[in-house]
């Protein structure tokens, strides 16, 4: 499994996954599985688009910055 962090892509408008500098899962689906560090554990998750863009089961008002992996 890779560890990163997660991004908003505004040309693409849905996340990313940060994993280095110059290194990118290429954007993320509805649907997608993976876990994200929450309270110093990692919960599985998926990512959804209803107005916004969420985690399921995760409550964050912005999911920019979480650490994830997949």
């Amino acid at each position: 499994m890779k560890q990163g962090a997660l991004i908003f892509d505004e040309q693409t408008d849905r996340y990313d996954i940060r994993f280095d500098l110059a290194d990118y899962y290429g954007g993320l689906h509805c649907g997608e599985t993976f876990d994200v560090m929450v309270g110093g554990r990692w919960k599985p998750t998926r990512i959804e688009m209803a107005e916004n863009w969420y985690l399921v089961g995760i409550h964050a008002d912005d999911l920019s910055g979480l650490r994830v992996r997949i």
